[in-house]
């Protein structure tokens, strides 16, 4: 599947919104402006494109066409799931899919890792992965899976995984265990939080690694019973207010059971006056790290 002249493709430029426009942190139209630029482009939900010196590492891939899956049980709907479909045509997600260099999963729940995914991505591409999901990814075929434990020096990029709490109480526990993983290269840094409500982990990683750009999971997924699972508004007014970093909330209005939708989040931006760096994305959308 690894195609060597991928180097040479050029993916098509995101639309940005008017209020990222203006935010005045040079996001290009034309999307890429250069081929060792530290960025990322929201796919779907919590997948994500990150490009950094030069190399693709898929972030969480959902490949699933829309309805595809069953929706989350015990939830206060029963659409199925993703609600959307992905931001481009097949061919685009070969081209995305010959030129990715890596994969990143912060946990193998379906709505990160699904059967699409393993089946379409080449068994022989490096996976970076949570210590308890290693054996897993094997089983499903791949080859050459690194669990990070601490962190991991992968051609002059450093994977540091950091941990979360994907729920309180006896939900938090049969969510199993989840890890968020900090992306740096040179003097920028990405943390990617994974699946984790506000917590003392997350504080503690802004305050330990100050990551220049945050991306949390919003969507303040729950269950009939129970508390939130994943960010809700108030969750991200307290990473906002524990950084001076931009944030950028995904995991949003794919899933059935993350029920704040992105105009949520925009208007705790506006409200709060953090339209400047509280970024919410639409699919397929490029932000610069």
């Amino acid at each position: 599947m690894r195609n060597p002249g991928r180097r040479k493709f050029i993916t098509q430029s995101a639309f940005l919104t008017g209020s990222l426009l203006t935010a005045g942190f040079g996001f290009a139209s034309s999307g890429y402006t250069g081929s060792k630029q530290f960025r990322f482009r929201l796919l779907r939900h919590a997948s994500l494109q990150v490009e950094v010196n030069g190399l693709t590492i898929l972030v969480d891939p959902m490949l699933s066409k829309k309805e595809m899956m069953d929706p989350v049980g015990n939830a206060a709907n029963s659409f199925r799931i993703p609600m959307v479909d992905l931001p481009f045509s097949n061919e685009e997600q070969q081209q995305l899919l010959q030129k990715t260099d890596a994969i990143l999963l912060t946990h193998t729940h379906r709505d990160h890792w699904d059967t699409a995914a393993q089946s379409l991505l080449d068994k022989q591409i490096p996976v970076f992965c949570q210590p308890t999901d290693e054996a897993k990814i094997r089983q499903q075929g791949f080859a050459r899976v690194t669990a990070v434990e601490t962190e991991w020096n992968w051609n002059g990029i450093r994977i540091k995984r950091t941990s979360g709490q994907h729920g309180k109480g006896e939900i938090g526990k049969a969510m199993g265990t989840v890890s968020g993983f900090v992306v740096t290269y040179a003097n920028q840094s990405l943390y990617i939080a994974g699946d984790t409500i506000w917590c003392t982990d997350v504080e503690q990683t802004i305050i330990s690694d100050k990551p220049t750009h945050i991306i949390v999971n919003g969507g303040g997924a729950r269950f009939l019973t129970g508390d939130p699972i994943t960010m809700t508004t108030t969750d991200v007014a307290k990473v906002c207010q524990a950084t001076a970093s931009r944030v950028t909330v995904v995991h949003l209005d794919t899933v059935n059971h993350c029920l704040e939708k992105r105009e949520s989040f925009r208007e705790l931006a506006k409200t709060n006056k953090l339209t400047v760096r509280l970024q919410i994305p639409e699919d397929g959308e490029w932000i610069l790290v």
